[in-house]
């Protein structure tokens, strides 16, 4: 059976790096195109629950949907609507104009956009361009489906994730990284007025420092190297929890956490917005 493949982001779905993540996937299976209908940068993994979430055709082409949330509704709703009868063997997200080093990758629509499908226990990579000005994105799209074909021949170790970054002159290296820390210094908050005299304000920064050790992401971007950072979906501090565990609060007991039911599934609810009414 031939691979079906679902390609997100967060810059559009009008965007050159989708529209190039796409045709590189082309001959690795049956390509899916499901992205937000407008710029939804650093969005994160928002999801949409208090309003309709409404999705069409783009440009007639087939399996190519524009939708009007987010990058994780986007692999959501192709996951468990458009898709449902196959969903994704691979999530795609990107390619990202711009980076999603260091930190970033907790703000990026892109990377969010992947992350849902590792939520939903689908392979997921996330795909971003490091550079300014006209991006270029031959290698990175190569990169993308070299990796793509790789991970789909092999697999990921299970709640496992890449997050990709490409340096724009990188010459095709790549090292396997751990998560390095880019920070934006000497942030602005410009306070200024609308016409009718109303306050609001343009958040920005002056300059972008990369820290943290070799091995890193962004050590890694600095020599040129292309970065593969495994990435989970657990946030778990685990080599926290006996110091946590080992503290007192006063007035307190401090019990185990023991799973009901043997640990089997069990259903405590319902998300809110499915059984809304357009009424």
């Amino acid at each position: 059976m031939m691979f079906r493949i679902l390609c997100t982001n967060d810059d559009g779905i009008h965007r050159a790096g989708l529209h190039a993540l796409a045709g590189a996937m082309a001959s690795l299976g049956e390509v899916w195109v499901v992205a937000p209908d407008r710029e939804r940068s650093g969005i994160s993994q928002a999801i949409t629950l208090d309003l309709p979430l409404r999705y069409r055709p783009y440009q007639g082409q087939e399996r190519w949907y524009q939708v009007s949330g987010t990058p994780t509704d986007c692999t959501y709703l192709a996951i468990h609507h458009l898709m449902a009868d196959h969903p994704p063997d691979l999530v795609v997200s990107g390619i990202n104009h711009g980076s999603n080093l260091g930190n970033d990758a907790h703000y990026s629509g892109t990377v969010a956009g992947a992350r849902e499908g590792l939520a939903n226990g689908i392979p997921a990579i996330a795909f971003s361009l490091v550079g300014f000005g006209d991006f270029d994105f031959t290698l990175a799209a190569q990169f993308a489906r070299g990796l793509a074909q790789q991970v789909l021949a092999d697999g990921l170790p299970p709640g496992v994730m890449l997050n990709v970054n490409v340096p724009q002159e990188s010459e095709g290296a790549y090292a396997v990284c751990t998560q390095g820390h880019r920070a934006y210094e000497g942030v602005r908050i410009s306070d200024r007025r609308d016409p009718r005299g109303r306050p609001y304000v343009w958040i920005g920064g002056t300059e972008v420092v990369h820290r943290g050790g070799d091995h890193t992401d962004t050590a890694a971007h600095d020599a040129g190297l292309i970065s593969v950072v495994p990435m989970t979906y657990d946030l778990t501090a685990q080599g926290a929890l006996e110091e946590i565990r080992g503290r007192q609060i006063t007035g307190f007991e401090r019990q185990e956490a023991l799973a009901q039911h043997g640990g089997g599934a069990r259903s405590v609810g319902f998300l809110r917005g499915a059984e809304q009414s357009d009424e």
